[in-house]
């Protein structure tokens, strides 16, 4: 009987071919947590394991998007090919998983997120994300001509379209009061004249989100306006011109590039006086898939490590029964499930203040500033988790052909995509400042940690959350030169607040285990040796990982 042909994966990659959802025990425990339920994603999850894996590893080697702006016609598409697989696993991802339908059928942005952690990949992710920020602003702000295509953005209709979310341009970078795309109203429609720098799904995108200035307005970041940019006017010719794509370190899979808006028609989206603030909503949608985003590349960088370990051998025994380097699996575990702490919550508050308008509540302030600490501590995390990944594998782990290499190029764009980490800080400042946040904030942690039955290390989070605002309040002036300090520092408490809170609802003191080994680590340095015990079913996932036969699999 003939096989199918195996994958060259199988050969390379220890985390390939795996469920990478049934295996992350402490994730399941984490999802019925938030949403009180362990979601049937097994099928998702095999899915993200085998294709998915397979076709981004693929894309980041032999196939990169390629820009077409030439044609048997005239006509030039300024379109951007992309590798038949990667244009399948989209499909399949939105239409048969329905990553992008959950929240607007009723459902919990965690099941929507659970998909991007699951997916992992960022190029294949932000294609996702920049389809439901789309969606996003058209369901919540579109009038009655235009909001309608959050269906076709989402995969609730069957005939699906893909966004874009165009915001940067080369002079401003961040500082979006620095953009120069002008907006003019011409009879019925507008027409937008400028450059965006930074345009990921370039030549992919059927319709995209567009900041522009319109004649008269501010010169500042409240001058901005929001706009649908639609790929064919209305004459059904091309919108606009992509100039070029851009070769990047990782994120192959999603084509990003220069676009130039000449007479662009396009759609106002609500009023433009509000125009940043929908923006700025929007951003909190991928900050946070930014965030889920590295958590999925800490784990697959995770289950490669796990899995190598328990084949190579040095002095005599597997090296995950070294001291050292089991020292190493656990460090990596508990800054993931930390990072997955954080995030989650972050998750959880911008479920309950999502539907707010502008000028906003005091929950939807609190979620933004929860995002802006989630959207750097799980960047640090990615970076940190895939780089120990790749030590593990010792040499080859630093060669080309080998997967945990790959996830380390693409950790290092969580820290830059959506705001870098000084962007985060400076955010998370105006929310305390100007919208008092961070009284919501204390409220919430002092909460949980009363529900801790007098613990000690919560009160000593709690204590150091209040010192890190106090320290901020009482000196304003050095504010912003510590401020990435106080966002790592309110991470770190939250995650152990946040865990230990786990391990009491769940009646799970494996929750609270890994809160006091993570806050030895994170706040003096000092890992104390668990009980053998405790250390694998840690390091295993819960005895997950320890079910697969890697000697099996590595055809040893």
């Amino acid at each position: 009987m003939l096989g199918v042909p195996l994958s060259s994966l199988e050969h390379i990659s220890l985390a390939y071919g795996l469920d990478h959802y049934s295996l992350d025990r402490p994730y399941r425990f984490m999802l019925k947590y938030f949403i009180g339920e362990d979601p049937d994603l097994k099928e998702l999850g095999r899915y993200t394991g085998t294709e998915v894996y397979e076709v981004a590893y693929r894309v980041d080697r032999l196939s990169f998007p390629l820009l077409v702006n030439w044609s048997v016609t005239e006509k030039n598409p300024d379109i951007s090919w992309l590798d038949p697989m990667e244009r399948k696993v989209l499909v399949d991802l939105v239409s048969k998983f329905g990553i992008n339908r959950h929240p607007f059928e009723g459902r919990s942005w965690q099941n929507h997120y659970a998909g991007i952690y699951l997916v992992g990949d960022p190029g294949i992710a932000c294609i996702l994300t920049i389809t439901i920020q789309t969606a996003y602003a058209l369901f919540k702000y579109g009038n009655e001509e235009i909001r309608d295509y959050y269906k076709n953005l989402s995969g609730i209709s069957r005939d699906l379209l893909w966004g874009a979310t165009w915001f940067t341009e080369v002079q401003g970078g961040s500082d979006l009061g620095a953009n120069t795309t002008k907006a003019e109203k011409v009879s019925r429609r507008w027409r937008l004249n400028g450059y965006k720098y930074f345009a990921s799904g370039a030549g992919i995108a059927d319709m995209a989100l567009a900041t522009a200035r319109p004649v008269g307005a501010k010169q500042s970041a409240k001058g901005l306006a929001l706009f649908l940019v639609p790929r064919l006017n209305s004459d059904d010719k091309i919108n606009y011109r992509v100039r070029r794509l851009k070769w990047k370190s990782g994120t192959a899979a999603v084509p990003t590039g220069e676009v130039e808006f000449i007479d662009t028609e396009a759609y106002l989206i609500g009023v433009p006086e509000k125009g940043i603030y929908y923006t700025m909503e929007d951003l909190m949608v991928s900050r946070l898939a930014n965030s889920m985003g590295a958590m999925g590349v800490a784990r697959k960088s995770y289950l490669e490590a796990y899995g190598y370990a328990s084949i190579r051998r040095a002095f005599g025994k597997l090296i995950k029964d070294h001291p050292l380097l089991a020292r190493d699996l656990l460090e990596a575990e508990l800054k993931t499930e930390a990072g997955l702490a954080v995030v989650m919550k972050a998750i959880s508050l911008f479920d309950e203040a999502w539907h707010d308008e502008p000028p906003y509540t005091d929950k939807y302030h609190y979620a933004r500033f929860m995002t802006h600490i989630a959207k750097n501590f799980s960047a640090d995390v990615a970076a940190d988790v895939s780089r120990t990944a790749m030590e593990i594998f010792g040499g080859i782990g630093f060669l080309y052909e080998f997967p945990v290499e790959r996830w380390h190029r693409e950790a290092l764009i969580t820290p830059i995509w959506e705001g870098t980490s000084n962007i985060q800080a400076l955010d998370m400042l105006e929310a305390m400042w100007k919208k008092g946040a961070h009284r919501t904030f204390i409220e919430d942690m002092e909460e949980i940690a009363r529900s801790q039955e007098e613990s000690k290390l919560a009160d000593e989070m709690l204590d150091i959350i209040k010192d890190t605002i106090r320290r901020v309040e009482e000196r304003p002036q050095e504010a912003e030169w510590i401020a990435k300090w106080a966002l790592n520092r309110f991470a770190k408490a939250t995650a152990v607040l946040m865990l230990l809170d786990m391990g009491r609802a769940l009646k799970d003191d494996m929750f609270v285990d890994i809160a006091n080994l993570y806050h030895g680590l994170a706040f003096t340095g000092e890992v104390k040796i668990p009980d053998k015990d405790v250390l694998s079913n840690i390091i295993s996932l819960r005895g997950g990982l320890d079910e697969v036969n890697w000697k099996e699999r590595a055809r040893i």
